[in-house]
């Protein structure tokens, strides 16, 4: 049974060295169709290095058909990892599987990484598991990162907040600016637009 183990995980990172995607999206969709424990660790690996977007969604999802029990230590270990694409892949998979137990290893470290896609994944997956008691807390601990970044990366965090819902409403207007103001927009009016609301609240700063 081991020998048997041994072998479809080194099949699997072999398939991994592959140059073409499509190769290596075949060889996740089987891993995940036909889950072997064995295996955890060969996906894993592959999300540090992985270049193709569509093959790291797939190796997501190819995590999440494994035992929570055994996934889930495994890529709490992997938010220490000092790859940041290892870092976001883990962050992106355990807002995927949901369980609420990874809220207390998403830290500060993560939440103000100087790798943006690192910062934005905290920022969705925190908010996604914070159980209702620390939604104030995390949103005290986001309005730091107010302003950040361009466009995007601003769009991405009033999100987070708006996933936090009126838990976030006193962390925002302690912090005020035109960020935190146009995030409050949002949250009193949810069909207004990003664009809107960051106009809206420069406008009203220049009263």
């Amino acid at each position: 049974m081991t020998t048997t183990t041994n072998h479809n995980a080194d099949r699997l990172t072999r398939s991994f060295t592959a140059g073409d995607a499509d190769a290596r999206l075949r060889a996740t969709l089987a891993a995940g169709t036909d889950p072997q424990p064995g295996e955890l660790r060969a996906l894993l690996a592959q999300c540090a290095v992985e270049p193709d977007f569509f093959v790291r969604d797939m190796l997501t999802w190819a995590l999440t058909r494994h035992p929570v029990e055994t996934t889930l230590p495994l890529l709490l270990t992997e938010l220490g990892s000092p790859v940041p694409q290892a870092v976001a892949q883990a962050l992106h998979t355990c807002s995927k599987i949901g369980d609420t137990r990874a809220f207390s290893h998403i830290i500060d470290a993560h939440l103000a990484s100087d790798d943006d896609e690192v910062a934005r994944t905290a920022w969705r997956t925190a908010a996604g598991l914070a159980p209702a008691a620390d939604r104030p807390g995390l949103a005290t601990r986001l309005v730091s990162v107010l302003g950040r970044g361009d466009r995007e990366m601003r769009l991405s965090l009033s999100r987070a907040f708006l996933q936090l819902g009126e838990s976030a409403r006193p962390a925002l207007e302690k912090r005020g600016g035109i960020h935190a103001r146009a995030t409050l927009l949002m949250l009193d009016d949810p069909d207004l637009g990003f664009d809107a609301a960051e106009y809206a609240a420069a406008a009203d700063s220049h009263r």
